[in-house]
């Protein structure tokens, strides 16, 4: 989904996700001690003002503009100050580092979504926390909602492969969420909850555009040399120009 089509799911209702916080950020937040917190695609506010509640001062990145005015609104009614900047992840940059990253639910292609958790490692401070929570991608055929393509369905595996050689791992595993539905029964959906802490401040993480660079010239090699039964996903998401990238 582009910018557009964000922005007019966000107009369907008063609020997409409700406003109750993820039930597994709150675990990992309620084990810190609150300082400055980036909440990457946080839509609008949930997890943000939950935190500002909590003593957290928190930057919200989003590029849906009518997200972030309902996330705006929200904290008003919950009386909570936080900053509401519009921007897409894979040209943003942080100003500064935080103790604490958040990113939830950012279901995008693969090469897409590597840049982001790179650029959310960057922004994350030395003895920070990141932690990144995901539909996860077998809850396409064994739980409840969620995405039903699974490009932008991953696992606590994939996460870890990506910042794992950045980041000390304190948690990654594939937990059930559950989901109460309007007959009063309830279903079960998988998600992916992986934590990290931020060992170095001298990290040297590669921006969005020069990783997709990278990968785009990966894909030259020749698809038998890939795994069995996997070909390599959409480098874009539709309608989102690709990188001018340099050889050499």
């Amino acid at each position: 989904m582009d910018r557009h089509a964000w922005n007019e799911r966000y107009r369907e209702k008063e609020l997409v996700w409700s406003a109750t916080p993820n039930r597994f950020l709150v675990e990992v937040v309620s084990g810190l001690e609150p300082g400055a917190a980036y909440d990457l695609a946080g839509g609008e506010g949930r997890n943000a003002v939950w935190m500002a509640e909590h003593g957290w001062r928190v930057t919200v990145v989003d590029w849906s503009s009518v997200a972030l005015e309902k996330g705006r609104r929200l904290a008003d009614q919950r009386g909570v100050e936080v900053d509401f900047r519009e921007a897409d992840l894979l040209d943003w940059s942080p100003s500064e580092r935080r103790d604490l990253v958040a990113v939830v639910y950012l279901q995008m292609p693969p090469r897409e979504r590597h840049a982001a958790w790179r650029t959310a490692l960057e922004a994350t401070a030395a003895g920070g926390t990141l932690a990144i929570i995901g539909h996860d991608s077998s809850n396409l055929t064994e739980g409840f909602g969620g995405p039903q393509s699974p490009e932008v369905l991953y696992t606590a595996d994939e996460v870890t492969e990506v910042i794992g050689d950045r980041v000390e791992i304190v948690r990654a595993e594939l937990v059930h969420r559950p989901v109460e539905l309007e007959d009063g029964t309830t279903a079960i959906a998988l998600d992916n909850v992986v934590v990290g802490r931020v060992e170095s401040s001298e990290l040297r993480v590669p921006s969005p555009t020069s990783e997709l660079c990278t990968l785009n010239s990966a894909l030259s090699t020749p698809l038998s040399s890939a795994a069995p039964g996997n070909s390599p996903p959409p480098l874009l998401a539709p309608g989102r120009a690709g990188p001018r990238c340099r050889s050499g």
